[in-house]
C-alpha cells in the first residue's frame, strides 16, 4: 500500500481499526499557529504534534536547526498519544503534507509500519464535507511502545562527507533553486549548496492543489535518480526533505537516506565547503 491514502481511504480505516490522526500543523514564521488551528478545528479524535516541541530535540552546535527527538522523549510522546504497536497513524497537515511527512518518516524510522499521509490534508477532508470538531480527545496512555531504531534510513555529517565522491551515491538538495545557488537565503549564517548535490524542489512532489502526484508523476520527475544505488536527500533542516524522500519512495525508490541535520548541520562544521551557482 502507498504511504499516501485519500480522505475516503483514511475514513474507512478509521471504522475498520484503531486509528490515531496526527494534526502536523505548523507555520515556521509562527510556532503557535498550528496548535491555533487544531483547536479551531480538527479531524475526529486527532492528536497535535508540534514540529519543535515533539517531532524535533534540542538544538545543540551541531545536528542542525531541526534535530531529531531524543529516542526516550519521542517514546513517551507516542504513548501520550495513545499509539501502540497495532495503531494505523494516519497524519496530517493543512493541505501539502510538509510536516506531516516529517512525522510519518519519524514513525517508520522508530519502525512503525502502520503510518500514512493524508492525502490533500485537512483541506480536502472538510472539502469531502468529512466532520471536524474542536474537542481535545481524551486519551489514554498506550503500554510501552518498543523502538525499533531503522538505520539505513538516517546519516549524518560524516557519512555524507565520506559519500560525496563516490560515483553511485547522489545528494538531493530539496531547496528552492536560490537557496541552492546561494543567491537568497533567509535562515542559515551560508549560503550555498553541499559540493556536488542536484536541486529538487521538495514543493514539486505535489500538485497545485497540495495532493501528492501520481505514482507515474514521480516516478517521471525522479527519472534521472533511478540508476542511482544511494540516494541522500537534505535541505536546510531535514524537515522539507522528508516530502521528497516520501516522493522517492512512491516513485519506487528506496535506497533513500536522509541527511538529518541538512545543510545547517553541514555548515555548523567550519572546514565544510560550499558550493554556489554563478549568475550569469
Amino acid at each position: 500500500m502507498s504511504n499516501i491514502i485519500s480522505v475516503a481511504q483514511a475514513e474507512q480505516l478509521a471504522k475498520e481499526n484503531k486509528v490515531v490522526f496526527a494534526d502536523c500543523r505548523f507555520d515556521l514564521r509562527d510556532p503557535d499557529e498550528g496548535l491555533r488551528k487544531y483547536n479551531e478545528g480538527h479531524l475526529p479524535g486527532a492528536v497535535y504534534f508540534d514540529l519543535e516541541k515533539s517531532l524535533s530535540g534540542k538544538i545543540k552546535k551541531h545536528g542542525g536547526r531541526h534535530p531529531l527527538p531524543e529516542i526516550d522523549s519521542f517514546e513517551t510522546t507516542i504513548a501520550d498519544a495513545g499509539i501502540d504497536r497495532d495503531t494505523v497513524v494516519i497524519a496530517y497537515d493543512q493541505n501539502r503534507s510538509v510536516m506531516a511527512a516529517r512525522m510519518l518518516w519519524l514513525m517508520k524510522f522508530v519502525g512503525h509500519e502502520k503510518v500514512y499521509l493524508l492525502d490533500g490534508g485537512m483541506e480536502a477532508w472538510t472539502n469531502a464535507g468529512f466532520p471536524i470538531i474542536t474537542e481535545v480527545p481524551q486519551v489514554h496512555q498506550a503500554p510501552g511502545f518498543s523502538i525499533q531504531l531503522q538505520h539505513n534510513m538516517a546519516c549524518g555529517e560524516a557519512y555524507v562527507r565520506s559519500r560525496q565522491d563516490e560515483t553511485n551515491t547522489v545528494l538531493v538538495d530539496s531547496r528552492s533553486f536560490e537557496r541552492y545557488a546561494g543567491w537568497k537565503e533567509p535562515i542559515d549564517t551560508k549560503s550555498g549548496h553541499i559540493p556536488g548535490a542536484v536541486q529538487y524542489d521538495w514543493a514539486d512532489v505535489y500538485k497545485k492543489d497540495g495532493t501528492w502526484k501520481s505514482q507515474a508523476e514521480l516516478q517521471n520527475h525522479f527519472q534521472e535518480l533511478s540508476e542511482q544505488e544511494e540516494i541522500i536527500v537534505y535541505c536546510g533542516s531535514g524537515v522539507t526533505a522528508a516530502s521528497n524522500v516520501i516522493g522517492l519512495w512512491e516513485a519506487g525508490l528506496e535506497q533513500v537516506k536522509l541527511y538529518v541535520g541538512s545543510f545547517s548541520d553541514w555548515i555548523s562544521y567550519p572546514e565544510n565547503e560550499v558550493s554556489v551557482v554563478d549568475k550569469r
